[in-house]
């Protein structure tokens, strides 16, 4: 057999037979690509443990009498100056496996772009919600993001009854709430939540950064860079500018026009008009 021939064969799922065949074959460039082969099995394997191991808490939850469903609920935005919170729920099935997974702060964002339509596909049940810049001057951002989180538990397509969340404790009736601190690096849950969230908000920050380009979002995406803290002394502050937070509390400026939360469930590749009509309107 040609050495190209083998390298096809083990590029896909070789059968045992072919294998211990291949490791008679005594050419160099053969032992070369069982070695390359096994050093990716390997790999493969080592990755597969690591995902095993983050399942851990919903192992141990599912096990138990009445649990069949569990959701990981995180954020991304509690920090910037600028821009809604997005906060995603995600229900995944038992059998799951998404190779790189991982909190989304370790990841690229190629890495996150390229994970998003998997664990859209693969979830049983995935939610987002957009919290407004209003609510986050009201309520301020700690309560705002537990009520957002509720909001998700509450009207996620497949109820749970138990939700893991990153180091927080939302309170909804009939479901049992999970705090796991650094919950995104130790929960496959938390962290698809995570992924999805990063990726939901980048995407709005983007798009927020073609209606306000001073302030340099597409980088920042709306935290105090030294860009963004030099524009907001140059030309103030703009509706999307969270007026509970320094440095823009001490402008003084009004608040923002009252807006709902938006919830919607993402579908990959489709744009969801209703978020669209909500980037239309902060960009207006």
């Amino acid at each position: 057999m040609k050495i190209q021939e083998i390298k096809d064969i083990l590029a896909g799922t070789p059968t045992e037979e072919q294998l211990e065949t291949f490791r008679q074959d005594t050419r160099a460039g053969v032992q070369k690509l069982l070695a390359a082969f096994a050093k990716k099995q390997e790999k493969e394997q080592a990755e597969r443990q690591r995902f095993s191991n983050m399942l851990t808490y919903e192992k141990e939850y599912l096990a138990l009498p009445g649990i069949t469903h569990i959701a990981g609920v995180d954020e991304a935005g509690r920090g910037p100056l600028a821009g809604p919170l997005v906060i995603a729920g995600v229900i995944l099935p038992e059998d799951i496996f998404i190779a790189g997974l991982d909190d989304s702060k370790k990841l690229s964002g190629a890495k996150r772009e390229a994970l998003y339509p998997e664990i859209l596909e693969k979830a049983t049940a995935v939610l987002v919600n957009v919290v407004s810049i209003s609510n986050i001057d009201k309520e301020n951002i700690y309560h705002a993001t537990q009520e957002g989180m509720e909001q998700i538990l509450r009207k996620i397509g497949v109820r749970p009854q138990v939700a893991l969340v990153d180091a927080m404790h939302p309170r909804v009736e009939g479901i049992e709430t999970v705090p796991i601190i650094h919950g995104d690096a130790l929960s496959a849950s938390i962290a698809a939540a995570s992924v999805v969230a990063k990726v939901i908000r980048d995407r709005l920050m983007l798009e927020l950064d073609k209606a306000y380009p001073r302030y340099g979002l597409a980088k920042n995406k709306g935290y105090g860079s030294q860009l963004h803290m030099e524009a907001i002394r140059q030309f103030g502050a703009t509706k999307i500018h969270r007026r509970s937070y320094e440095p823009v509390r001490s402008l003084c400026l009004p608040p923002v026009e009252e807006r709902d939360n938006y919830l919607f469930t993402p579908e990959n590749g489709k744009e969801d008009a209703g978020l669209a009509a909500l980037i239309r309107d902060l960009e207006a």
